[in-house]
């Protein structure tokens, strides 16, 4: 199967769901114009629609792209056995995987209430930006093990 992007998705504030959009524009802070941007390591959030899919089941209604606050939904790979240091070629832009999950902030975060529940912290991964470029849905993902 092939590995590709199904969703880019983006927020002007933390802890919200995320828009999908057409495309987002990734620079050095990470994706431009999302509420994550930063000096930091986790720039950029991404989550697999094999997760989502599973979690929707478990809510027992469709869950769409972005409620988890993911920035890039993909296809055709489990991102929760990334390891840090492994890469993400998608189009010109070029991610290091940073962090495997997070702490859920629970009934502080809009998110866990109006899905009931997170994702996040088992399944998502972050990342850091090592070459800018913009990336859209339908992109091909290629991933690099760093073992």
């Amino acid at each position: 199967m092939d590995i590709k992007v199904v969703s880019v998705n983006i927020s002007t504030a933390k802890g919200t769901i995320k828009t999908p959009a057409v495309s987002i524009d990734l620079d050095a802070r990470g994706v431009q114009g999302d509420a994550h941007a930063g000096e930091w390591h986790r720039q950029v959030s991404l989550l697999a629609r094999e997760s989502i899919e599973k979690w929707s089941r478990l809510a027992g209604r469709k869950v769409g792209w972005g409620e988890f606050a993911e920035n890039i939904t993909t296809e055709g790979i489990m991102l929760h056995q990334a390891q840090p240091g492994d890469r993400l070629m998608i189009g010109a832009t070029e991610l290091e995987v940073t962090q495997i999950g997070k702490k859920c902030h629970g009934t502080g975060c809009a998110i866990f209430k109006e899905v009931g529940n997170c994702v996040m912290p088992k399944e998502g991964i972050f990342a850091r930006v090592l070459r800018p470029g913009s990336i859209r849905a339908g992109d091909e993902i290629k991933y690099l093990s760093k073992g």
